[in-house]
């Protein structure tokens, strides 16, 4: 082999291997990229891509619920527990299993979607819906949701005599709640 080929054979090995490192370097920043766009991805963003599957969700003062996710709104979520429709909400989740691996940014979602906690309790409160709440302390309160504000629910709760009588009226900050079950 002549010299002159022997030089270049060594260019063409080293130009391969410039290019393996750019590879390389290229993957290392798609990799970072992909991770540094990951860290905005919001729960909410992976329970919206999930609608219709079915769901674990552990909740502080509630514990497991099994069903499949209806509806996501902010804040909350609608799950379809074995023909129980729960309300849940989000900031009460410890964990959840069974979420697709995928999100739905808010701007990709449907304008009802935006909807917040309070939405979702006034439509259940104008039904004069009976539910039961549970409380992120993990007592219950029995009763019938009346007015909603902006970050309470009020609820005539049941008599606790047995009577059947009208019971009292409860004022429950929406942080003090972590799912609710209309009955």
């Amino acid at each position: 082999m002549r010299w002159e080929e022997r030089l270049l054979d060594l260019f063409d090995d080293l130009e391969q291997q410039a290019e393996g490192l750019a590879l390389v370097e290229r993957d290392a920043l798609v990799a970072e990229q992909s991770r540094s766009e990951y860290a905005a991805v919001a729960l909410a963003d992976r329970l919206h891509a999930s609608l219709g599957s079915r769901l674990l969700l552990d909740l502080d003062g509630c514990g497991a619920l099994d069903g499949r996710l209806v509806r996501a709104g902010d804040g909350w979520c609608l799950l379809d527990a074995e023909g129980a429709e729960w309300v849940v909400v989000t900031a009460a989740v410890r964990a959840v299993r069974g979420l697709v691996d995928a999100a739905r940014a808010p701007e990709a979602r449907p304008l009802t979607a935006r909807l917040g906690l309070g939405s979702a309790l006034r439509g259940l409160a104008g039904d004069r819906a009976e539910v039961l709440l549970h409380r992120v302390d993990g007592s219950t309160v029995r009763g019938l949701l009346g007015r909603v504000g902006r970050d309470f629910v009020e609820v005539l709760v049941e008599s606790d005599d047995g009577t059947g009588g009208r019971g009292h009226l409860e004022v429950l900050p929406f942080a003090a709640l972590a799912a609710l079950r209309s009955r």
